[in-house]
């Protein structure tokens, strides 16, 4: 971090004179010149190069983190550049205004999703402490407050600094200023190796149990051990010298502790160096805006646990199973089964020929051509023509899930990848198999769709893979669940202005055992950083809700106060929203490997909040009309495009835990309590009353 020191800001070379374009952190977009001296790493070990700069429309100087094209291209040197700008800009949110700002970099604008992403801050203020040889008691105390003191922040947002070290710790000779945020990590992630010995824990250098914001007390203290004596410390063990040195001894003696359950908080050791310090930061943080949105999603939640649940023959929006092979054709909703007169194969032009297979006395070779075959239904006749994949008609009832939302809301590329994600083995820990239904029509949609999107490809608008105008079939797969069981699960992608097009789309919804209601961010949260992406793709915000998902509830049979068809409610291209609470913590999540019903309602419970904050009730009408409703944040492409391609190619993040949902409430997925109660909390579980707070923000409707 040497490169950052105000004593070695470099005169920058008029010759390096160029434009920016970044989005500073109020959200609004700025255009500056600005013009740059040579370029550094910051450090050896990390992909980010540093150089220093002035804003020539302000005469500003600043301080510019970036990626290379060739840096950029891999994710992982990508995710190191969005955890600095998160914790950058986060730590603005909370502290903007604060005596406790200038205890970190003041970023002053990023810009990421393009080819070679940056963040500008504020020149640094200071010097790194790795040029103080020896410090002097007086300011050894107040360089120990400050570090603590920035800790303790940190603590306050769940955050981990970790690689702290006097190349990281600035001092001007009155205050601390500490950099280094691309260490950051969230308390209780695992562990991953990071740092350098002896400023990481021993912990941390092994990369083993769970980040600990106590990981960032031992840092402190070896960090000031050097400045007090010139020397770095053990790795492993308090120095044995300690007790030789007044402020160590008195303050950091527990810091040294091996293992991060024998040391002491930034808090505690706060207190013992500034009494009442750590209270003060308490007191000056803002007002947690979320907590009358929770207290309405607890209330309605009891509201839902009083009611009955559907009687097994209700089947949450479909049709129980029938003993006779009998099942409901997804489009003409119409009972048919298997009818070998009326099997078709595609030719290699893509059109159907009739397949007779009486002739084929193999079994095996039997069952093999007719996996490959549709078969005609004229169940109606007067309805246009369609053809069923027959492995749909002879694997029990099938399990149909459609997405909802408007053409823009980028359903397409979120099933391609919740799709690609299945066959990737993301099922796989839940006891689940998956084949495709259609070997065929599965090899083109990856040939089409996964394969291009994953290249980094923006995907066009998904054509009409069945039947034109009103119910668009993209895939279908054979799902066996733990016990063995095999149900078809066919997905439908139902656009807005089909929709309101034609009625048959809305008789398709009769037999729809599960939806996705996808929410455009864009569309939905008047927030400031999203401008600039709703004057790329002109847009405007929404105040009252989705059309389509208006559209859709009002023609699902209703039994009772609540619609029974399994939902979920999916914020989609949150990667625009990475940097925006309650958002970054779900992003950063690992992909599940059981599910916890706790976490889900969790999750539901901060999309909730977050979507009735900032985007008012209307877009929560999917939640307050179905009984069972999970949601959860995801994005299909893990950044935004660039000149009709994504810069990093397109990375999922928490694509498949939506249809894990819909999965759960089906049964596909054994969880406590059972189906019934998944998405709703336990019967017996203490009911959540609502705040005078809460109440008083909530609707009519609502009470």
């Amino acid at each position: 971090m040497t490169s950052t020191s105000h004593s070695d800001l470099v005169e920058p070379d008029s010759s390096q004179r160029t434009t920016l374009a970044f989005t500073i952190p109020s959200g609004r977009r700025r255009t500056a010149p600005v013009r740059f001296g040579r370029t550094s790493r910051r450090d050896p070990l990390l992909p980010q190069r540093i150089r220093n700069g002035l804003l020539d429309d302000e005469g500003q100087q600043c301080v510019q983190v970036r990626l290379t094209a060739a840096d950029a291209a891999n994710p992982a040197a990508r995710a190191l550049l969005d955890a600095e700008a998160g914790t950058a800009l986060r730590l603005h949110q909370v502290l903007d205004d604060t005596e406790y700002a200038a205890l970190f970099p003041r970023i002053i604008g990023y810009e990421l999703d393009t080819a070679e992403p940056f963040l500008l801050y504020a020149a640094p203020r200071g010097s790194t402490a790795a040029r103080t040889h020896v410090m002097s008691a007086t300011d050894q105390r107040v360089f120990a407050r400050d570090l603590l003191l920035a800790l303790c922040l940190l603590d306050g947002q769940g955050l981990v600094l970790r690689g702290i070290s006097p190349t990281t710790v600035l001092w001007d000779g009155t205050s601390v200023q500490l950099w280094g945020l691309e260490g950051v990590a969230r308390a209780g992630r695992p562990r991953t190796r990071w740092g350098r010995a002896p400023y990481c824990s021993p912990e941390q250098l092994r990369g083993e149990g769970r980040v600990d914001p106590r990981d960032a007390v031992w840092s402190a203290a070896q960090v000031l051990y050097q400045l007090v004596t010139g020397r770095p410390g053990p790795t492993d063990r308090a120095p044995a010298d300690l007790g030789e040195h007044r402020v160590l001894a008195e303050t950091l003696r527990g810091a040294f502790a091996p293992l991060a359950a024998g040391r002491p908080t930034a808090e505690r050791l706060l207190d013992l160096l500034a009494p009442g310090a750590a209270r003060r930061i308490t007191l000056s943080m803002p007002a947690d805006e979320t907590r009358p949105h929770h207290a309405a999603f607890d209330h309605a939640l009891h509201l839902k646990r009083l009611v009955s649940a559907p009687g097994p023959h209700d089947g949450y929006g479909a049709e129980p199973e029938r003993s006779n092979g009998e099942v409901l054709c997804p489009y003409c909703l119409e009972i048919i089964q298997l009818d070998l007169g009326s099997l078709f194969v595609t030719d290699s032009r893509m059109q159907y020929r009739p397949l007779d297979v009486s002739g084929v006395g193999n079994p095996l070779r039997r069952e093999d051509i007719m996996r490959g075959a549709v078969q005609k239904c004229t169940a109606d006749p007067d309805f246009p023509e369609h053809f069923i994949p027959v492995p749909y008609l002879t694997h029990g009832r099938p399990l149909t899930v459609a997405m909802v939302g408007q053409s823009s809301t980028g359903k397409s590329h979120l099933l391609t990848q919740m799709i690609a994600g299945i066959t990737d083995g993301g099922l796989d820990p839940f006891g689940l198999k998956w084949q495709s239904v259609n070997p065929e029509q599965h090899a083109r949609f990856v040939r089409e769709r996964v394969q291009p999107l994953r290249n980094g490809k923006v995907l066009d608008h998904t054509g009409a893979l069945g039947l034109d105008g009103f119910a668009r079939f993209v895939e279908s797969l054979l799902i066996t669940d733990a016990r063995g069981q095999v149900r078809p699960v066919a997905f439908f992608d139902l656009g807005g202005e089909d929709l309101v097009r034609t009625d048959a789309a809305l008789r398709f919804l009769l037999g729809v055992d599960a939806m996705v209601f996808v929410v455009d961010p864009a569309l939905a949260l008047p927030l400031p950083h999203l401008d600039h992406a709703r004057k790329r793709w002109g847009l405007e915000v929404n105040r009252d809700g989705d059309l389509a998902f208006g559209t859709v509830l009002d023609r699902l049979p209703k039994n009772g106060p609540y619609l029974d068809v399994a939902a979920t409610m999916v914020l989609g291209k949150a990667d625009l929203l990475r940097f925006q609470p309650p958002v970054d913590r779900w992003l950063g999540e690992a992909a599940p490997t059981s599910l916890d019903p706790a976490l889900i309602r969790e999750e539901s419970r901060d999309v909730y909040g977050l979507l009735r904050h900032h985007a008012g009730q209307a877009w929560l009408r999917p939640f307050d009309t179905i009984r069972r409703c999970t949601l959860h944040v995801a994005s299909a492409t893990g950044g935004q495009e660039d000149n009709g391609r994504y810069p990093a190619g397109a990375g999922p993040q928490r694509v498949l835990e939506p249809l894990l949902s819909l999965l759960a409430m089906h049964g596909l997925i054994e969880v406590p309590d059972g189906a019934g109660t998944f998405a709703l909390g336990e019967p017996h579980a203490r009911q959540a009353v609502p705040s005078q707070e809460a109440r008083g923000t909530m609707g009519e409707e609502e009470r």
